[in-house]
């Protein structure tokens, strides 16, 4: 079955550096790190939706490039997606997060990720270090 919500996360990568974001909330999750992003609305893609989100939560503009990895099984109905972005505008600022961080691919295994986005680690590690 087609999961009826889409969840979009945004590897933001500069250079050999990905941007992390540490969520506020909700209490289950407050003080775990993420890839930011957020709900695809109805009839908006993901692409549209990645670029909204991250525009909201981090106040910066983004193209959207390949998909990172496989699909992720967030409940019976709800999906998260990840896609690499570049920033093209904007100025970073953490809007909806408690903090920002830049990190390599010698960090990814430091941080404690939200556990949804632990599935990326090998695919984030092989964008950072190529």
């Amino acid at each position: 079955m087609m999961p009826s919500q889409i969840v979009v996360a945004g590897a933001l990568i500069a250079g050999n550096a990905l941007l992390v974001a540490q969520r506020a909330h909700p209490p289950a999750l407050a003080g775990l790190w993420e890839l930011p992003g957020g709900k695809v609305a109805a009839g908006e893609s993901d692409e549209s939706a990645l670029a909204r989100e991250l525009k909201e939560e981090l106040g910066v503009d983004v193209t959207v490039g390949a998909r990172i990895g496989v699909d992720v099984a967030l409940n019976t109905t709800t999906a998260l997606r990840a896609y690499r972005v570049t920033q093209t505008g904007g100025e970073l600022h953490p809007n909806d997060h408690r903090a920002l961080r830049w990190i390599t691919a010698d960090e990814l295994d430091d941080l404690d990720w939200v556990p949804a986005d632990r599935t990326w680690l090998a695919e984030l590690r092989q964008a950072l270090t190529v």
